[in-house]
């Protein structure tokens, strides 16, 4: 079962790291319609339309490595302190109530809305040029599978945890500050404390 959860977090870990890629070609084509518009005097036509399709495969994209890296926004001050199958309980539940309702919903109306524009063969209207936009909408119902992919695997963590009382290992690539913080708190006060008992 690890195997299953480690390889669908190593799938999710190489889309995000893949895909963030796009945060460097948007920051460059930026920077070239700044130049153009303000050294040039000749501002181009596509720039709005690919910052805007950048920024949301960049958002969109992401959201599956997030899950699988357990980085999404919760209340960390109470969730922290709580025991592990407290927390492997609410998460559960949470999952359950809104999490997989809201997967769903995305995967079914966006490929709806992918597949309309697809079959229109839509161009932005924001600009001249008016690039296709179909592509970009195509990333809404894949983004709802990869999420979906990752909520069964932290279901299945959950499960483990509400069994065992120890969350599964996860990958780790980044760790966030203020966890690294805490844990050299710990490991310091443990130190103490083993010195303190000690003498």
């Amino acid at each position: 079962m690890q195997r299953f959860l480690l390889a669908v977090d190593t799938l999710n870990t190489f889309i995000g790291k893949l895909f963030a890629w796009t945060i460097v070609i948007l920051t460059l084509a930026i920077c070239y319609e700044v130049f153009c518009r303000y050294a040039l005097r000749a501002p181009t036509t596509w720039a709005y339309d690919v910052s805007y399709m950048l920024y949301g495969t960049l958002f969109m994209m992401a959201g599956a490595y997030t899950l699988a890296r357990n980085g999404h926004v919760r209340g960390d001050f109470l969730y922290r302190n709580w025991p592990v199958k407290r927390q492997a309980l609410v998460d559960l539940i949470l999952y359950f109530v809104f999490f997989f309702p809201g997967i769903i919903a995305l995967i079914y109306s966006g490929w709806n809305y992918f597949y309309l524009s697809y079959l229109l063969n839509e161009h932005s209207s924001f600009s001249p040029d008016g690039p296709m936009i179909w592509p970009f909408k195509g990333l809404i119902p894949l983004t709802g599978l990869l999420m979906f992919l990752q909520g069964v695997v932290e279901v299945v963590r959950c499960a483990i945890a509400l069994k065992t009382g120890q969350w599964p290992e996860r990958l780790h690539d980044v760790e966030e500050m203020e966890k690294m913080i805490l844990e050299e708190a710990a490991n310091k006060s443990d130190a103490e404390a083993i010195g303190r008992g000690s003498l």
